[in-house]
C-alpha cells in the first residue's frame, strides 16, 4: 500500500464470514492493481454515515450485501437499470465523488449459467423456485437472454404472483400455483432454487423431488455451502446437468471488478482462492 493505493470494500451485518476480500484482493494482486479490500461491520443505523465515508474518504468502490442492498439506494447520486428492475444495489462505483449504484447479482448469476452449464438460453422454459431478494435481480437478468418463459414458483403463493406482475409484462414472466409445481418442472429447460432450501447444515433438505426434472435438463442452485447440494447430487442421478451457486459468487464479483477498474476480472485466480478457502475451513 502507498499513497496512490485505490480503496475498496464490503459492508454488512454480519460480515466476518464474507469471502469478497480475499477473493478481490487476489483479483488485484493477478492483475497488478494497486488496490486494497476490506470487510466493514456495518450496523443498520449507521449506514449513512458509512456511505457518507465513502464520498470523504475517496473510497473508489464498494460491495454491499445484507441487509444494506435496498437501504442504500437512498444514500446515491444514481441507479443503474438493472439495480432498479432487481430493486437492490450490491456494487457501487466512486465517478469523481458521485456514487453509482449497480447490481451483478443477476448478470452475474446468467454469466456463470451460460459459461458452466447452457450457453444459449433463448428459447429456453425456466423455473425459478422462490420469490426473496435473491430471485428479483436473476429474473431481470434471465428476461434478457429471450427465454420462451420464465415462471416462478413459491409456497407463498401471493408473494410469485406479485413479483411477476412487477415485470413487464413483454418479459413473460409469470406466476405458478405450488400444486402445479410438479408438471411446469416436467417440461423445464432450467430449474432454479433461490431459496436456502438445501444449505448448511441443513443439507439434506431438498426444494422439490429430483425425480420429477427431465433427463438433460439444468438443475440450478444459488447455494454454494455446501458446494454441491442434495438437489444437485440427485438431479445428476436423474441424468440433468448440475450447476451450484459458487459461479454467481465468482461472477457477481468479477463484474464489481470490471465495472472498479475497466479491466478484465482474473476469474480462474479468483475461483482458485475461494475454493481454497473452504477447504481450510
Amino acid at each position: 500500500m502507498d499513497s496512490h493505493t485505490k480503496l475498496f470494500g464490503v459492508i454488512g451485518d454480519p460480515i466476518r464470514h464474507s469471502k469478497s476480500p480475499i477473493m478481490l484482493n487476489r483479483a488485484f494482486r493477478e492483475s497488478g492493481v494497486n488496490g486494497v479490500y476490506a470487510a466493514f461491520h456495518v450496523e443498520p443505523g449507521r449506514l449513512e454515515q458509512a456511505i457518507a465515508g465513502v464520498r470523504g474518504l475517496g473510497y473508489r468502490g464498494l460491495n454491499v450485501t445484507i441487509p444494506h442492498k435496498v437501504e442504500v439506494m437512498k444514500y446515491l447520486d444514481e441507479i443503474s437499470e438493472g439495480a432498479k428492475a432487481a430493486g437492490a444495489v450490491n456494487t457501487i462505483v466512486n465517478e469523481d465523488g458521485r456514487l453509482i449504484g449497480y447490481n451483478t447479482d443477476g448478470i452475474g448469476y446468467v454469466r456463470s449459467l451460460k459459461e458452466e452449464v447452457e450457453p444459449d438460453l433463448a428459447g429456453k422454459t425456466i423455473v425459478v423456485l422462490g420469490a426473496g431478494g435473491a430471485a428479483r435481480g436473476i429474473l431481470w437478468a434471465l428476461a434478457q437472454e429471450r427465454p420462451a418463459a420464465i415462471i416462478i414458483a413459491n409456497r407463498t403463493e401471493a408473494r410469485a404472483a406479485e413479483l411477476a406482475a412487477s415485470f413487464p409484462a413483454g418479459l413473460r414472466i409469470s406466476a405458478l400455483p405450488w400444486s402445479e409445481l410438479r408438471g411446469a418442472v416436467a417440461e423445464a429447460d432450467v430449474v432454479i432454487n433461490t431459496t436456502s432450501v438445501g444449505m448448511s447444515p441443513n443439507v439434506d433438505d431438498l426444494p422439490l423431488d429430483p425425480a420429477w426434472l427431465k433427463p438433460g435438463a439444468v438443475a440450478s442452485d444459488l447455494i454454494y455451502n455446501p458446494l454441491k447440494t442434495a438437489f444437485l447430487a440427485r438431479a445428476e442421478e436423474r441424468g440433468c446437468r448440475a450447476h451450484g451457486g459458487l459461479g454467481m459468487f465468482i461472477y457477481q464479483g468479477a463484474y464489481a471488478f470490471e465495472y472498479w477498474t475497466g479491466r478484465p476480472a482474473p476469474v480462474a485466480a479468483m475461483r482458485e482462492v475461494v475454493l481454497a478457502s473452504f477447504k481450510q475451513t
